[in-house]
């Protein structure tokens, strides 16, 4: 019952499917950063199926392409664009971490935030349509929204936090975060082995890709805004998703070049 419950958890937090709602305790919440990747095998489904109806339909690129690019949004509720925007404009404002805080937390959206998200989109759609959706593609991508999710949490459970308030701080101190990092270590390597495995040389490329952005995420975090918060976990998985989905249509360019 209490692996239901931290599912759920799970699910309410970082998706917006309708699943039956259970009270939050200390006892579901413990674990709820390992559900996290659950997710991301939901929307690797998703893609899947909304493969094979384009190849029956013989449907278009650009619609194939906006199906794809529209699903993780659908399943997530857009609950991580909304990080992605806010922190976009935080850092877009060059101030210093106190003031980029301040930013994070103005619920309205600024210039930079809009002009980010339209660059995104525009980016997302373009690389969803050029992808040539073989089984091999569609399970490095797949895996990667689970490997994504399992290097989002890993940060909650590890990195230094900013503030003492907010999502991601309720997450982190629910948590036991010894053995939830440990988990999702390993959720994260064996998703990349995987991604390996069956996706080829893509898949370790857009592993790769995921590390990189990481990185980046750890220094940002650190040097830009004082700490880990919820609006910066889901601008880098929206930057890591972005990244892998480049990294898996540069392979599949390059293979149709020189292969």
């Amino acid at each position: 019952m209490i692996v239901i419950e931290t599912v759920l958890v799970a699910f309410a937090m970082f998706s917006a499917i309708p699943l039956p709602q259970v009270e939050w305790n200390g006892r579901n919440m413990r674990y709820a950063l390992c559900a996290f990747p659950l997710v991301g095998a939901v929307c690797a489904a998703l893609w899947w199926g909304w493969a094979w109806v384009c190849a029956f339909f013989t449907a278009p690129e650009l619609l194939r392409g906006a199906g794809f690019c529209l699903i993780p949004v659908l399943v997530t509720g857009g609950i991580h664009l909304d990080g992605y925007a806010d922190t976009c404009d935080a850092l877009a404002s060059c101030a210093p971490p106190e003031q980029k805080q301040e930013i994070l937390k103005d619920p309205r959206c600024g210039a930079f935030a809009v002009i980010r998200l339209c660059a995104y989109f525009a980016a997302h759609l373009a690389l969803c349509a050029a992808l040539r959706p073989d089984s091999r593609a569609l399970w490095a991508m797949g895996l990667g929204f689970v490997l994504e999710r399992g290097l989002s949490g890993l940060a909650i459970a590890r990195f230094p936090l900013a503030k003492n308030t907010g999502l991601a701080h309720t997450f982190a101190t629910a948590a036991d975060r010894t053995a939830v990092g440990r988990i999702l270590m390993a959720v994260c390597a064996l998703t990349a082995a995987a991604m390996i495995a069956l996706g080829g040389v893509p898949g370790g490329v857009m592993a790769l890709a995921a590390l990189l952005v990481f990185w980046r995420y750890r220094v940002t975090a650190d040097r830009q805004f004082g700490g880990l918060s919820g609006d910066l976990a889901g601008w880098f998985l929206q930057r890591t998703e972005l990244g892998m989905l480049g990294a898996l249509v540069l392979c599949q360019l390059v293979e149709a070049r020189f292969l």
